[in-house]
Order: structure tokens, then C-alpha cells, then sequence
């Protein structure tokens, strides 16, 4: 059995319409939200073997101040594939890495993470969280799902459970969806 953790990133700045998008930065939001979710991703207990993360900006960041939150540090693989990639770019990076590493943690961004759930876990009711999925990732939120493989190889639609699903705004109101005041 296989261990992939998948944490999107956090919430990134569209103020400056001249930044390209992968140089965009975390705005205010973000920032707290990377180091809240990283204090939780320590607090779930998994000890993590590597990382493999897209170098894009905002994702850079969210590791970076997720570390600082928690004082844990772990290798980071980073992998331009990563960047914006489909669900099957993101499995075929998966499937890259060695069987060494049992734990995995991808730290990307939407649609693919969403997406790569999707393909990896059945729509049969194993994995009721697979729902809140179907609803919305957002930003900096944090999946783990078990994979029923033994070699990255073999990684393949349907092998997966969804655990464990943590959003910001589960663990900090603040963090949630801003509502327009009229």
C-alpha cells in the first residue's frame, strides 16, 4: 500500500494583471492559510517521505510558509510537470517515483489534483468524502488517499480511498468563502 497526500495550494494574488500567472504570490488570505493547513498536515500524523511539488510561485510559497508554521522540513522534488497539469500528467508523474517512498505529498493546483481524485477513487461509496470533492477542492486544502498498489508503476484508476479531506475553513471560519456585502 501507497500513501499520496495532496495539498493544493493557497490562495494566490490576481491584483498585478501584468505578473504572468506562475509568478503569481500568495495574497493575505493565502499566506495564513498555507501556515494553518501546514500545522494540520504535521498534526495528522503522517511522516511524510518527499514531496513533489510545481515550482510555480504560489505553490513554492505555500510549502514555504507551511514549513515555517510547523518547523518540519521533508525533500522537495520540484517537478515543472507539475504546473497546471491534467490528472493524467499528474499520474504519470506518480508513477516516476521510487517504490522506496510509501508516502507521498503532491502540492499542485486545480482542476488536476480534483481531477486526479476522481480517477483514483471509485464513484461506489468507499469514500464518502469523495463527495465534498465533487462540491469543491479549494485553495490550500489538504487529501490523503490510500492507494491499494505496491509499485508506483502500477498506480491505475479506482486503486484509491480517500481518507482525509481538510479544508482551510474547517479549521478557521476566516478562511472560507468571501461573501459580497451588499
Amino acid at each position: 500500500m501507497k500513501l499520496l497526500g495532496l495539498f493544493r495550494h493557497a490562495k494566490s494574488d490576481w491584483h498585478d494583471a501584468r505578473a504572468r500567472d506562475f509568478d503569481r504570490p500568495l495574497n493575505e488570505r493565502g499566506t495564513k492559510g498555507a501556515a494553518v493547513m501546514g500545522r494540520h498536515i504535521l498534526e495528522h500524523g503522517v511522516p511524510w517521505q518527499r514531496a513533489l511539488a510545481s515550482p510555480a510561485v504560489r505553490s513554492a510559497q505555500t510549502i514555504e510558509l507551511a514549513e515555517a508554521a510547523t518547523g518540519m522540513t521533508m525533500p522537495i522534488e520540484w517537478d515543472r510537470r507539475i504546473y497546471l497539469a491534467s490528472s493524467a500528467t499528474l499520474a504519470d508523474v506518480l508513477r516516476d517515483q521510487p517504490d522506496r517512498y510509501d508516502r507521498l505529498i503532491m502540492v499542485g493546483h486545480n482542476p488536476g489534483l480534483e481531477d486526479l481524485i476522481f480517477d483514483l477513487v471509485p464513484e461506489d461509496g468507499s469514500s464518502p468524502l469523495r463527495e465534498m470533492v465533487e462540491v469543491k477542492f479549494p485553495t490550500a486544502t489538504f487529501a490523503v488517499l490510500e492507494l491499494d498498489i505496491d509499485s508506483w508503476a502500477d498506480l491505475h484508476d479506482g486503486c484509491a480511498r480517500l481518507v482525509h479531506l481538510m479544508r482551510p475553513r474547517d479549521l478557521d471560519p476566516d478562511l472560507g468563502p468571501q461573501l459580497i456585502e451588499d
